[in-house]
This record gives structure tokens, sequence and C-alpha cells, in this order.
């Protein structure tokens, strides 16, 4: 499987943070954003977990409750006292060219 987005930090956290994010799920698809393209990338450093995401619009009502599942997921399979950050980014913006196939297939196209 190709990589959903980039990872930079070590190879034992790589599976579990993707994993966790795979458990959330935005709303407005019933989707993984994971499948969606919502994750542009995360970094692992000793003291933090980064997340670089966006939404599929600016104006997305799940913002919060997407990001709040993200830390909370993050959270159950992190070191303790790693801290983590989730940070929304919009450039690129979001495309439908993100998706996986399995996304696509799902939605139809």
């Amino acid at each position: 499987m190709s990589e959903a987005y980039p990872y930079d930090g070590p190879a034992e956290l790589r599976e579990p943070i993707q994993a966790a994010l795979r458990r959330v799920v935005d709303p407005e698809v019933a989707m993984s954003i994971v499948d969606v393209g919502l994750v542009y990338g995360v970094t692992v450093t000793p003291e933090l977990v980064q997340v670089r995401m966006t939404m599929t619009s600016a104006a997305c009502p799940a913002t919060d409750v997407i990001v709040d599942e993200a830390c909370a997921e993050l959270d159950r399979v992190v070191p303790a006292g790693l801290r983590i950050a989730v940070e929304l980014v919009w450039e690129p913006p979001w495309t439908t060219d993100r998706m996986s196939a399995r996304a696509k297939a799902f939605m139809g196209w």
C-alpha cells in the first residue's frame, strides 16, 4: 500500500499512529480522515507528535469534532509524555484527488 501521507518519525510508531488516525471518521462522509485525504503529514520528535491536516472546506462544521477525536485516538497509542498537536492547514487546498481509491469507490466514483 502506498503512503497515504508523509510520515517522519520512529518506525515503531508509524502503524499505531496510522491506525489511530484511521479510527477518526469525518461524520459528513462517514469515512476515515485518512481515506478522505484530510491528513497531510505526521512528524514525531522526542517531545511531540504533530499532525498536519485539513478539512474539505474552511467552513466544515465538524472541524472541532474531528480534531478532538484525532487527539483522543492519538493519545491512546503514543507513549506517555509525548505532546500531541493537530495543526489545521489550508495549503494546498483539499481536493477529491486526495481521496483513497477505497473512498472514491465508496462514493461511487
